[in-house]
């Protein structure tokens, strides 16, 4: 089964990257199946249910998130009762919405798929390891094929939950920080992971954002609007090739494909 796993869309940019450049990864991989983190998806920070419903339309198969999730106010009108869109699991019971649910690809096949934020420099949640786990234990009864999109800022914190869900997944892979990581592999027990799937959006940017804006941030110290940037639009994701029977991962590729008529 071939899954591909798009790093975090960056507003209209990401969105517009994703319209155009999805339907020839679809058949370049004879993909099964695209998941998505699209937390930054509406202007930057957030989802809104257009928003939802033009990534969907463009193939997208579950949208997952993270620390911005609730940044739109709109998503409160369909988390509860959209199943493809997915808030990090470990939100404290009661939290609308869900973090973790198995979804039929077009084959017939079931994909489970985990959502879960880390605690490192970030808002103190439920416990990403306990929680994903017990998350996993669920999905586990209807299916083997399992992805995990870890949406965290520590690189250690990624790596750890790798290998303590490397032998009940077919992946783990990292979120949040918007810059891909060179170091994808296979882990011994046949677990797809990668730190980090990158950013799809402007890539002359600082992580989707304009320039000027965050180095006036910085410079200054004095809270200032970040912009969404517009330049050197690309989509960052990795495919994985799972096997159907045992749900372990038989590869992983990290893609990056720029947007030419930009």
């Amino acid at each position: 089964m071939n899954i591909l796993f798009i790093g975090d869309i960056v507003g209209s940019p990401g969105r517009e990257a994703i319209k155009e450049l999805l339907p020839g990864l679809k058949k370049e991989f004879k993909l099964n199946f695209v998941i998505a983190n699209a937390e930054n998806a509406a202007g930057g920070s957030g989802i809104t249910p257009k928003v939802a419903r033009e990534l969907f339309d463009a193939g997208i198969d579950v949208l997952t998130s993270g620390d911005h999730v609730w940044k739109k106010r709109e998503i409160f009108e369909i988390i509860d009762e959209e199943k493809r869109i997915l808030r990090p699991v470990n939100f404290p019971q009661g939290v609308p919405g869900r973090g973790a649910e198995v979804f039929t690809a077009e084959d017939g096949l079931k994909v489970g798929v985990v959502c879960v934020q880390g605690r490192v420099f970030m808002e103190a949640l439920e416990c990403p390891f306990k929680s994903s786990r017990q998350a996993i234990e669920v999905l586990s009864k209807d299916t083997k094929i399992i992805i995990v999109d870890i949406h965290a800022e520590a690189t250690s914190e990624k790596v750890a939950l790798g290998w303590y869900l490397e032998d009940k997944v077919s992946a783990v892979l990292g979120t949040h920080t918007h810059i891909q990581t060179a170091d994808e592999k296979i882990l011994p027990q046949g677990c797809a992971y990668i730190t980090d799937v990158g950013m799809t959006g402007p890539m002359d940017s600082v992580i989707g954002r304009r320039v000027e804006d965050v180095l006036e941030r910085f410079i200054t110290c004095v809270p200032t609007r970040f912009e969404v940037a517009e330049g050197n639009i690309q989509l960052q994701g990795a495919v994985l090739d799972i096997d159907e029977l045992t749900g372990k991962a038989r590869s992983i590729k990290r893609i990056q494909r720029k947007l030419l008529n930009e």
